[in-house]
């Protein structure tokens, strides 16, 4: 290890809190986590991190446990000799996006006097520097009337995803608001301020009530992206009328535009207790999605897909076409860019359905076997001569989002090269459309909805127009990147002019996109974006492994041919859901 500074991230999740530290070019000193059930279940009667109300769809979390967790996983770091705290120069970290935390009128005065000698972070602020004792938390779903009011307000949901980069969703914060203003207005009226969970811990580090980060406002539901402001009409629902509107605003606070830089040094607490440089200083905090595109980082034209029990596919562009269907976000750290996001519900467990209607393999353990044969067996799109229709479907043994549709399994044919003439199947097994000809369909299908939703925002990559606009790289995360023949299929959908790449960061991508950007932060040239001084820093070997070719010439293009296709099917089914 160097003797040069040292740099925190945190990553505060539904679960856990983690704490990494790297040093200037990158490398891992030392980490610590705190096992929110392991370490405080039975004191605070959580299960995975929460508590329910049932009845009501309410999923939340106690904050008292987050300060005693943030004790405890700094005592942890400190107590590992690897660790030379006084040397950190500044801290940065990712926390839950849409968890909201309510501060009383005593909180400043309170966070500002927190001392050592009084005791811990909990018995010093809980429950009185509070309005609220309680954060909602992502899983929550007690906000339906209100996500119903938040689009009726803007007229349609697509109008408010063009304001706010997203429908309204039960866990994003502008509905949760909304809903505790009128469920519990004693406490609405004794709050001062309102912080995203990203930025409280920022606040307690501080001392001082940290202003929210550019890109987490974007999960709330109430930040006008393209105006760069607060949306009047929105805060005027959620603060109840226009007489509202002012009170709500103060609780809200400024919203910080630069991603980088300090907001003020450690809190004494955290020099005195723990061994803090007073001079160590404190960065802007973000959510857990934009901090895994720093994790990478993440380029313009590169798109993460995480296959694991759901499905995630994430990009950064310049361009802003929002749709209800899916998240727009700012970039964490540089102007003019988006983080556009799609979560699908139906993943892992839709393959694994799939995987389990084929034989099991006789002679291996691995469960995947026969699956991947049958995938890696058949043609795109099983098409196998000029005149064959293309095998499209969806599968979903869950409700999903994108789009939004029942349970089901539907298969069509569709013909070529217009994608005309749509064909329903009645089930596997009708004609030539065998059970392992969904193995391949499947994997297709998920990459299909990703490459529909974002085809119009990739472009031919820099330096050769003779290529189809894609993604530059596929990084593939989670469980089904390990899978060469789902890693072949995502090639061959959605590109990849440089590559299909699996990607390990080990579990701690949201800890180390909050510790890369306190390095940016505060190691930044005049001018300096976090692409440019990451990118310099950033090491590949150990973290990606190339996995497919991507962009397949021809093949491609007969995928491209289809997507109309497959919209049309996506809206037929749709539309007969919408008349049952």
């Amino acid at each position: 290890m160097s003797d040069g500074p040292l740099y925190l991230g945190f990553d505060l999740s539904t679960q856990q809190l983690k704490a990494i530290v790297i040093q200037s070019d990158l490398t891992v000193v030392s980490e610590a986590k705190v096992d929110f059930d392991g370490d405080f279940g039975s004191k605070y009667g959580i299960k995975k991190g929460v508590l329910l109300n049932d009845d009501e769809g309410s999923v939340y979390a106690p904050v008292a446990m987050w300060l005693e967790s943030l004790d405890l996983v700094l005592a942890r770091l400190r107590d590992d000799k690897a660790t030379p705290m006084h040397r950190i120069r500044g801290i940065s970290g990712s926390c839950q996006q849409h968890g909201s935390v309510y501060w009383s009128r005593d909180a400043e005065r309170l966070l500002s006097a927190v001392s050592p000698d009084r005791g811990d972070l909990a018995s010093q602020l809980s429950p009185r520097a509070f309005s609220h004792p309680y954060a909602p938390n992502w899983q929550d779903h007690s906000t339906q009337h209100e996500c119903d009011e938040f689009v009726a307000h803007c007229g349609t949901a697509d109008r408010l995803a063009q304001v706010t980069g997203s429908s309204a969703h039960h866990r994003f914060t502008g509905p949760q608001i909304l809903r505790l203003r009128r469920a519990l207005p004693d406490m609405y009226a004794a709050t001062e301020r309102i912080s995203l969970v990203s930025s409280f811990l920022a606040s307690v580090l501080m001392g001082d009530i940290a202003p929210m980060d550019i890109s987490d406002v974007c999960g709330m539901n109430l930040w006008d992206i393209p105006a760069n402001a607060w949306s009047e009409p929105l805060l005027e629902l959620t603060a109840g009328g226009k007489d509202g509107v002012a009170e709500l605003l103060s609780k809200l606070g400024p919203v910080r535009q630069d991603g980088g830089g300090s907001m003020g040094a450690v809190s004494a607490y955290f020099s005195r207790r723990y061994g803090f440089s007073p001079d160590c200083q404190v960065a802007p905090f973000t959510g857990d999605n934009p901090a895994t595109i720093l994790a990478l980082p993440l380029r313009p034209l590169d798109a993460i897909v995480s296959l694991g029990t759901s499905t995630t596919f994430l990009m950064v562009t310049p361009v802003y076409k929002p749709d209800a269907s899916y998240h727009f976000f700012n970039h964490p750290t540089t102007p003019g860019q988006y983080m556009f996001m799609l979560c699908y519900k139906n993943g892992g467990l839709a393959r694994e359905k799939v995987r389990d209607t084929l034989p099991p393999p006789a002679d291996t353990t691995d469960p995947w076997a026969n699956f991947n044969k049958a995938v890696l067996a058949t043609p795109p799109l099983d098409i196998r001569g000029p005149s064959d229709r293309a095998k499209i479907g969806l599968y979903f043994p869950l409700p999903e989002i994108v789009p939004n549709i029942r349970a089901g399994t539907w298969r069509y044919t569709v013909g070529l090269p217009e994608a005309q003439d749509l064909q329903e199947v009645e089930a596997a097994g009708d004609g030539d459309w065998t059970p392992e000809k969904d193995a391949r369909a499947i994997v297709e299908s998920q990459a299909l909805s990703m490459r529909l939703r974002s085809q119009k925002l990739v472009h031919s990559p820099a330096g050769d127009s003779k290529l189809p606009p894609q993604p530059r790289r596929i990084y593939l995360v989670g469980g089904g990147s390990l899978n060469p023949a789902i890693a072949r299929v995502m090639g061959d959908v959605l590109g990849g002019a440089d590559g299909v790449y699996r990607l390990d960061v080990g579990g701690n991508a949201c800890a180390l996109g909050g510790a890369y950007k306190a390095v940016w932060a505060f190691e930044r040239g005049e001018g300096e974006t976090f692409d440019e001084l990451i990118g310099k820093r950033w090491r590949e070997e150990g973290a990606i492994t190339r996995v497919d070719g991507g962009y397949k010439e021809g093949v491609f293009e007969r995928y491209g041919s289809v997507l109309g296709g497959f919209e049309r099917m996506e809206g037929d089914i749709l539309e007969v859901a919408r008349n049952t």
